[in-house]
């Protein structure tokens, strides 16, 4: 009986836990993604056929949230380029992540080895939707990007970090020509779609 009431007790605890917390209410300060509950998503289109998709599996990123004005929120990013991870599935192909990775006319990763985003400006366009715009240095060169952000939840207390907790979903693009990525255009598509979802979870 001990033992079913324990295991009871495993499900409910999560389940109450999650209630929803207003944005405000949430504390100021550094919010450290949660890397286990993230991806990284990029799609680019080849020969008008399909939007070949593919993703980096290894970025980090932080925000330090505001809580009197969330407006005035920072976020900041840094990829590993290396971590390209593309599902290419012919055997005599099994190094082509790497080339793409080490190649010099795609992400020269010996030169540039990473890329970086720091938040520049962000603006409300719903309850829970705002234009976050950013300087993103790639390959070099730094332009600036907008990415559309949902604020999906927040939690005041994440039932297994044991601390706030809140989750963004974003998207954007950028044309890869703009960063001296030039390689294949238009046989393979100059702009980039960029699809993200993190959760971050409070640091102090």
């Amino acid at each position: 009986m001990r033992i079913a009431l324990f295991l009871l007790s495993l499900f409910i605890m999560p389940l109450t836990a999650q209630a929803d917390t207003k944005l405000s209410a949430m504390p100021s300060g550094i919010y450290k993604m949660d890397p286990t509950h993230a991806s990284l998503t990029w799609k680019v289109n080849h020969m008008g056929l399909s939007n070949y998709t593919a993703r980096f599996t290894k970025f980090d990123a932080d925000i330090l949230f505001d809580n009197q004005n969330p407006m005035n929120s920072k976020v900041k990013a840094i990829i590993d380029p290396t971590s390209i991870k593309t599902d290419y599935p012919n055997p005599e192909e099994k190094d082509f992540d790497k080339k793409l990775t080490n190649d010099t006319s795609w992400f020269n990763t010996g030169k540039y080895p990473s890329i970086k985003f720091i938040s520049t400006k962000l603006e409300k366009t719903s309850d829970d939707t705002a234009k976050l715009t950013g300087n993103l240095t790639f390959l070099g060169v730094t332009k600036p990007v907008v990415l559309d952000v949902t604020f999906n939840k927040a939690l005041g207390n994440h039932p297994f970090a044991n601390k706030p907790a809140f989750g963004f979903s974003a998207t954007g693009h950028i044309n890869r020509s703009d960063f001296g990525m030039k390689t294949y255009i238009p046989t393979v598509g100059d702009k980039v779609d960029i699809i993200i979802e993190a959760e971050f979870i409070y640091a102090g």
